[in-house]
């Protein structure tokens, strides 16, 4: 066998190799930035007042006037 074309096949699985790792590391740093994104969501709604309800008896928001 050509020591080229062995030198020329450990240097692609290497790089493939690395690559694979990369990917992964990146694909975790992207979970991990998403679960964070996803809890500071979390306790911004959990902040927020709690909107009044809607009236259900009474003139003021109970009657949809309509004119066409």
């Amino acid at each position: 066998m050509d020591v080229a074309l062995t030198n020329s096949i450990v240097s692609t699985a290497t790089a493939m190799t690395n690559r694979e790792t990369s990917d992964a590391i990146q694909t975790k740093v992207l979970k991990k930035a998403i679960d964070i994104q996803a809890a500071s969501a979390a306790t911004l709604l959990q902040g927020l007042p709690q909107q009044p309800s809607l009236a259900t008896s009474g003139p003021l928001g109970t009657k949809l006037h309509e004119i066409a």
